[in-house]
């Protein structure tokens, strides 16, 4: 595990300078905004709004805002903060209140179980949730019914390789041992992460070399295997442009794990207004089915709507706040 070691190290300097930079950003992103009429149901509540930093995540973050606001809530927006350890140590420092985190994610990363989690999404996230308060005073609100795993996309090229067929993983790790040039493009942190590259590693028994793996940023993994410089590349399964380009999602025969989105909050900010945020945690994550993410995520990411306007849309189709 050699080459897993090196990357561990590189990219955990990396996501400390990351942090420490976004954590000054935060600082200076304090003047909220509200509807300014003391009413709602977070009337006169001060909250910090953060999220990750690829698209669904700027939808889901941009949708706390505009939720909080209309609730009468004073919302500093720092939506955008960066990977999964920036914005879950954003969270623990104090520096945001609130972000949407997935079951998965809680489980292997930010709890560290090493045990194979459940399959079920009610017992994840309710797992997620009793050891995460108890260990972390944060509390898991709500669940969304999409589940947004981590998969793999096949170039155009590498398809018709595969006679057009869709690959699976047992076929695509054979495809990348006897094509040592082959490239697999990946997010800086999925190497590194306990529901990343490994699980993909373990079920195969193929370890990806450095000299295979090529980092990008999210956006450019869909647009570099679309164009044939990725003979693989890492996606989230309910984006939407997988739909729109020529990538073929291979078939997981179960090795991720789920990853369904609920909020995450502070205690000592959930304390302020418990009822309301149970209740607007449901409310905006009730209706985010499978095919009402994708539709949002091809909004944002393919057809490049922005994703506060995607959000405000979002907020009228489900007759938020009506």
């Amino acid at each position: 595990m050699q080459d897993a070691q090196k990357r561990h190290w590189s990219r955990l300097i990396a996501v400390f300078t990351a942090l420490a930079m976004i954590i000054a950003a935060c600082g200076g992103d304090d003047e909220g905004g509200g509807n300014g009429d003391g009413e709602g149901r977070l009337a006169g509540i001060d909250i910090s709004v953060g999220s990750k930093d690829f698209d669904e995540q700027l939808l889901l973050g941009h949708i706390m805002v505009q939720a909080f606001e209309a609730e009468g809530a004073n919302v500093a927006d720092n939506v955008d903060l960066g990977g999964t350890q920036v914005a879950r140590s954003a969270l623990l420092g104090g520096d945001i209140d609130v972000y949407m985190e997935y079951n998965g994610t809680g489980w292997a990363e930010h709890l560290g179980n090493e045990e194979t989690p459940s399959f079920d999404p009610d017992e994840l996230t309710n797992s997620v949730r009793e050891q995460d308060l108890e260990e972390n005073d944060i509390h898991w609100l709500g669940r969304a019914p999409f589940n947004n795993t981590y998969g793999f996309v096949s170039s155009p090229d590498v398809t018709e390789a595969n006679g057009g067929e869709p690959y699976d993983f047992d076929s695509m790790a054979a495809y990348l041992e006897e094509n040592p040039d082959a490239v697999l493009c990946l997010e800086s942190e999925f190497p590194d992460r306990a529901d990343g590259l490994v699980l993909f590693e373990e079920a195969t028994g193929y370890e990806v070399p450095d000299s295979q793996i090529t980092i990008l940023d999210t956006g450019p993994i869909y647009t570099q295997t679309n164009e044939n410089e990725c003979e693989f590349g890492e996606v989230f399964t309910s984006d939407g442009r997988i739909g729109g380009l020529d990538i073929t999602l291979v078939e997981d025969p179960g090795v991720m794990i789920l990853y369904n989105i609920s909020m995450n909050i502070r205690d000592d900010k959930y304390q302020g207004a418990p009822e309301a945020f149970d209740e607007i945690a449901a409310e905006l994550l009730d209706p985010l089915t499978q095919e009402m993410i994708v539709d949002l995520n091809t909004r944002v990411s393919f057809e490049g709507e922005l994703p506060e306007d995607v959000a405000a849309d979002y907020l009228d189709e489900i007759g938020f706040g009506s």
